[in-house]
């Protein structure tokens, strides 16, 4: 009674032990898939080739050198346009707007198409200082703006303009610009 006893406990702990084993290599070889899986994955990585120092984005502050970059991306877009390509042109600023001013800002950018459209006229901007206030969310270009009419300048001025922006998680997004006066100083 005491050997069918001990061989009965003997074959239960056998029968553990085979499924235990067999668990173990399923788990095992889970694992080998799993890291096979996460090593050949693609990674992305946003690259800013244009910025001549590292950026660094944080929730509730906008880094310099963002605000930076993104004021000067967009005022080469939004003050350099033709008449071939008002609505490429259009589109692409109003997908830097904020949402809360989209309108009022989709409202100028059809004055200037109206106004544009079916001319001659080019407009060219060249960019010749960028100031930068984080702590306001303001920015701030100046530059030459030349107008053309065929191949013809008939306007070049010395022009300032005044970005707006707004800051939410790490999003910065546009919402406003306007041309400055002559006496308007910025105060970064």
């Amino acid at each position: 009674m005491l050997i069918d006893n001990v061989n009965n406990k003997a074959n239960a702990l056998q029968k553990q032990r085979n499924i235990l084993v067999i668990a173990s290599m399923g788990l095992l070889i889970l694992n080998i898939f799993m890291m096979i899986a996460v090593v050949s994955k693609d990674r992305e990585i946003v690259l800013q080739p244009m910025l001549s120092k590292p950026v660094t984005i944080r929730t509730g502050e906008v880094d310099p050198t963002y605000l930076e970059a993104v004021t000067r991306d967009t005022a080469l877009t939004l003050l350099n346009r033709s008449p071939a390509a008002l609505d490429y042109w259009m589109s692409e600023v109003l997908k830097l707007v904020d949402p809360s001013a989209y309108g009022s800002v989709k409202r100028e950018l059809m004055k200037i198409v109206r106004e544009q459209r079916n001319s001659d006229m080019v407009q060219t901007f060249a960019m010749s200082a960028l100031r930068v206030s984080p702590k306001k969310l303001e920015s701030q270009v100046e530059g030459i703006v030349s107008t053309y009419v065929g191949s013809k300048v008939i306007s070049t001025q010395s022009r300032t303009f005044n970005f707006r922006w707004k800051y939410e998680g790490v999003s910065l997004r546009l919402e406003g610009f306007e041309m400055l006066g002559s006496e308007e100083e910025f105060d970064g």
